[in-house]
């Protein structure tokens, strides 16, 4: 897995512009009236890679949500937050609980202004519990539960539950 590295003090003047517009547009969605026209128009300009039956409520902030692929029948409840310059799946029948954060990126120590990206993978029919937090590099097993709470550093097998800082198996399903 090669780690993508972005210069924030070397962005074209493009760039720039395309986050400055992502974070209007995150701020109108934050204050559309939900399952209106206006509002999946908003959602679909967001994250335009999204399958069937996906329910997202908001708010949901992040970066890059043009980077996130959401497969069919996914539910991200209230309090998103998709760090998603390195790439974020989701993949079909996924759920993720309130205020779970999955953060694809980080800042290089020396060189603050670089960030290092690595994408996120949530393999199908997982679960994914309020507050938790993924990130970069990891991928969620299929049929698996993450924890409330939790902080999940190293990938998780399938038919398992984690918990904790940092996330263990705790459970077999």
């Amino acid at each position: 897995m090669n780690e993508l590295r972005i210069d924030m003090n070397k962005l074209s003047d493009e760039q720039k512009e395309f986050y400055k517009t992502e974070i209007q547009n995150v701020w109108k969605l934050n204050h559309t009236m939900p399952f209106t026209d206006e509002y999946n128009k908003l959602l679909n300009i967001l994250i335009p890679n999204k399958g069937d039956n996906v329910d997202i409520r908001t708010p949901i902030t992040g970066v890059n949500l043009s980077k996130v692929k959401i497969g069919n029948n996914v539910v991200v409840m209230n309090g998103s937050l998709m760090m998603a310059s390195g790439g974020i799946t989701i993949e079909d029948n996924t759920m993720l609980a309130a205020n779970v954060q999955l953060i694809s990126n980080n800042h290089d120590l020396d060189e603050r202004a670089i960030i290092t990206c690595l994408p996120i993978h949530i393999k199908k029919n997982c679960w994914i519990g309020a507050g938790a937090t993924i990130l970069r590099g990891v991928t969620i097993g299929e049929n698996s539960v993450v924890g409330a709470g939790s902080v999940v550093t190293k990938d998780v097998p399938d038919n398992v539950i984690v918990a904790g800082n940092p996330a263990k198996i705790i459970k077999n399903i």
